[in-house]
């Protein structure tokens, strides 16, 4: 219910960490929310937050293979195909981990989960998603007159944590002719050329090595 809140809640992404439970690290029990900045194709946490994350979990005895392993994000659209970026930030930020879960979620109801790990030779694997509807009736009769409150809580959460920036994409829908001026625009535009020459380069290299491949006896 709360995934579902942020993920409607307006048109971006939204990030959150899984938090599990202590007997099934896959079974995920709550999201946690960090403050973020968000775009309709991006999510960029805040590094104080993350740090913020992991004492209060500490505090509360929750181990980082309860809290960090699993990263959950929205899609705004129906896509939940892992993007370049969405790719490039499970590798930089979770690549080190023993395992580590990318989830996403997107607007029509599909869902997407990788199960990534360094045990051994490594290796990755599609897992599905399931959503325990069986325990909803206990729960909500736990929250019996606090769901109200319960939802307000969460929409402070969305207000205070998740901080809209101003994507490309947005700024060519809007009509653009005064946003393109602006230093930020230019920017946005610089960060996805960049991008795109990392991914040519790294075209060119496979390209490079599969000819070299062709040619061996």
């Amino acid at each position: 219910m709360k995934l579902r809140l942020f993920l409607h809640t307006d048109e971006v992404e939204v990030g959150f960490f899984g938090i599990s439970a202590a007997n099934d690290l896959l079974y995920v029990e709550d999201l946690a929310v960090l403050k973020q900045t968000v775009t309709q194709v991006t999510v960029a946490f805040d590094d104080v937050a993350v740090a913020e994350h992991f004492d209060r979990c500490a505090d509360a005895g929750i181990s980082p293979a309860r809290c960090g392993r699993i990263w959950v994000h929205t899609h705004p659209g129906s896509s939940t195909t892992p993007s370049f970026t969405d790719e490039a930030t499970f590798e930089r930020v979770f690549g080190h981990c023993d395992w580590a879960v990318m989830a996403i979620v997107a607007r029509n109801g599909t869902r997407y989960a990788r199960l990534a790990f360094n045990a051994g030779p490594g290796g990755s694997a599609i897992i599905p998603v399931h959503v325990d509807w069986e325990r909803l009736p206990k729960d909500l009769l736990k929250a019996e007159g606090s769901i109200g409150e319960m939802i307000a809580g969460w929409m402070d959460e969305y207000g205070e944590n998740i901080l809209p920036e101003v994507s490309p994409l947005q700024l060519f829908e809007s009509g653009a002719g005064t946003a393109a001026s602006s230093p930020r625009f230019h920017d946005l535009m610089d960060e996805l050329d960049d991008l795109y020459d990392q991914r040519m380069l790294e075209e060119d290299q496979l390209s490079h090595f599969e000819r070299e491949w062709e040619v061996q006896p």
